[in-house]
């Protein structure tokens, strides 16, 4: 008989346990986190990464992209999520400007994410052009996680926020470049936005675990932002975002309320009251 743990069992997710999932055939659930009380709420509830996403600059900012973000400010956000987690594999991306062209650069960054925040390890968006950086990161010790596909870094290149790598060329290249980051060692990767026959494709073909937003069934695990699968946002409507609550119509019945109460002097009441 098989002594295997499940991911659930686990103490504490690692880079190894993520691996093992993969090779066993256990889908990888992910979501991102911001701040101490969501990450508590998502780790007890038995995910397996958290991803401090810059994603925060839009649904924490307000930003229209993930740009303008700092690495002080991402690191912010980390320290919170760390300090809820008991269990889950905190990821923290590293944010433009911080690791692009300068591989000194990006160690510093990564290296200041690590030792400030306590997260578990990084991820960078990019493929071949960002290899050198990526190198000189897991040369220190870092464990690093991949981005490739729709990397919203880069949206003023592409110029929007559709599909990539439709066309044969653009797959190609994405596939070389995830064939790359499993050979120089990263332990997974993001595939964003991408057809779903080229997820299968990629994730039969690396050893490292895929994990997949708006790409389809084949990848070995799946992430969605935290206020996108909850509700709380409601302008983003994508073809791949599956709701599981509604949380915004609830929390503005709550706050209005609460409104209410407090014109109409029903809040506090006696026993509310010392």
């Amino acid at each position: 008989m098989s002594t295997q743990l499940s991911s659930l069992e686990v103490k504490r997710v690692t880079t190894h346990i993520i691996q093992e999932m993969k090779n066993r055939g256990e889908k990888i659930s992910a979501l991102t986190s911001y701040d101490f009380s969501m990450a508590r709420i998502v780790d007890a509830a038995g995910i397996d990464i958290i991803l401090v996403g810059d994603s925060a600059s839009n649904v924490i900012a307000g930003h229209e992209t993930t740009l303008p973000i700092t690495l002080d400010q991402m690191i912010y956000h980390a320290q919170g999520v760390v300090r809820a987690v008991k269990r889950a594999f905190v990821v923290v991306d590293l944010p433009f400007g911080s690791y692009q062209g300068n591989s000194r650069a990006a160690l510093d960054s990564a290296i200041r994410i690590m030792k400030e925040s306590g997260a578990h390890a990084v991820k960078l968006e990019g493929g071949l052009e960002i290899k050198e950086s990526i190198i000189r990161i897991l040369s220190a010790g870092v464990p690093v996680m991949g981005h490739l596909g729709l990397t919203p870094q880069s949206i003023y290149k592409f110029g929007t926020y559709t599909v990539r790598a439709k066309e044969n060329a653009e797959a190609e290249k994405l596939l070389q470049d995830a064939k790359m980051l499993d050979e120089i060692g990263c332990f997974g990767m993001v595939l964003e936005k991408i057809p779903s026959s080229l997820t299968k494709q990629v994730s039969e073909s690396v050893s490292i675990p895929t994990i997949g937003i708006g790409a389809g069934p084949h990848a070995d695990g799946q992430i969605l932002v935290i206020h996108d699968m909850l509700g709380i946002t409601k302008e983003f409507k994508p073809r791949f975002l599956r709701r599981y609550a509604d949380l915004h119509s609830i929390m503005t019945d709550a706050v209005s309320n609460y409104v209410k109460d407090v014109k109409a002097n029903d809040f506090p009441n006696e026993k509310e009251s010392y």
